[in-house]
């Protein structure tokens, strides 16, 4: 079996926006995700990142089958599950097998169940609650998640514990059905600086000690920086450049990555470079740019870029990047 297990190809979801004017005919459509290519292997980590309003997030609920896609295909373990429902969901076991941990640990967390029942729930949903290894499974997802020793927080309530607590609480919900890819969403922002890294640490044991593959989507770039093993940069509702994090961060190519990279944040002073501040606002996804997209707030754009729309350059046998001035 191919270690790609999941495949996406030319994956799109517009949203009809309605019409422009009250003597209008025509729908308008908002791209949030526009056309999308990628592949996640077995225990593999991609860190999805950009902007707010780039179509990340969008991205992870039609692998959820959260939302039906306008276009493109989806193939896990080669089979199809694009157009899947719900009920074929579960006859063919995808709900457990691919699980999401969302940003806010504080409105995920039901504040009137215990920590076993929220973290039992889920065997519940999928009808695994009569498991002679219940209890088992629910004491492994929780110490797993870091919640040491698990006795100590079964009958407590969300409320008692800290924000990087409850994240725990919320990926030990998500391990107790022991899937095979673990959608995080943002999992760190709501957290403070100092709890970051332990969550990230977290994540990034879990895909060695269960083998679990990790689609980690956020905006900061620097945050993923020895977590990942490829970065995938998305600019309204594409994937712009995506590689090995090494030739991300040393090969940039993209000038909308090199921007992303510049305001990393560098411990050394001595170190800093220049920022590269990008002008305007990301463009309304109702009202996408002709050529590339990007060309708007691109400080390097010349006069093709306004007419072209670039299509992905292979740099190597892992990176690739969509610009026109990497076509000689």
């Amino acid at each position: 079996m191919s270690k790609e297990f999941l495949e996406v190809q030319g994956l799109k979801k517009y949203f009809e926006a309605g019409r422009p004017s009250l003597f209008s005919k025509d729908t308008r459509s908002v791209h949030a995700v526009d056309g999308v290519d990628f592949t996640l292997r077995r225990s593999e980590v991609i860190a999805l990142v950009g902007e707010s309003g780039c179509g990340k997030s969008t991205l992870a609920l039609l692998l959820m089958g959260l939302e039906e896609p306008t276009a493109g295909s989806i193939k896990f373990e080669g089979m199809d599950i694009t157009h899947l429902n719900d009920h074929q969901r579960k006859q063919k076991d995808l709900r457990r097998k691919i699980q999401m941990v969302f940003q806010d640990p504080y409105e995920s967390l039901n504040p009137t169940q215990t920590i076993e029942e929220i973290v039992t729930e889920p065997l519940l949903v999928h009808g695994m609650l009569n498991t002679p290894d219940r209890e088992e499974r629910v004491t492994k997802a929780l110490e797993d998640a870091g919640l040491k020793p698990a006795d100590v927080y079964r009958k407590r309530y969300p409320h008692e514990l800290s924000g990087g607590q409850r994240q725990r609480v919320v990926i030990a919900a998500a391990l107790v059905l022991e899937p095979e890819i673990i959608l995080a969403d943002e999992p760190v922002s709501m957290l403070d600086v100092s709890i970051r890294a332990e969550v990230i640490n977290l994540l990034a044991e879990l895909r060695i000690t269960r083998q679990i593959a990790v689609i980690f989507i956020t905006h900061d770039l620097g945050s993923v920086g020895f977590f990942a093993d490829r970065v995938a940069v998305m600019y309204l509702g594409r994937i712009v450049e995506i590689g090995t994090m090494l030739e991300v961060l040393e090969k940039t190519q993209h000038p909308y990555t090199k921007a992303l990279i510049s305001v990393i944040p560098v411990p050394n002073p001595r170190l800093r470079h220049e920022r590269i501040i990008l002008q305007g606002e990301t463009p309304n996804p109702i009202n996408i740019p002709s050529g590339c997209r990007f060309h708007p707030r691109c400080p390097v754009a010349i006069e093709a870029c306004a007419l072209t729309d670039p299509a992905m350059v292979t740099l190597s046998k892992t990176h690739q990047s969509a610009c026109l001035l990497l076509v000689k």
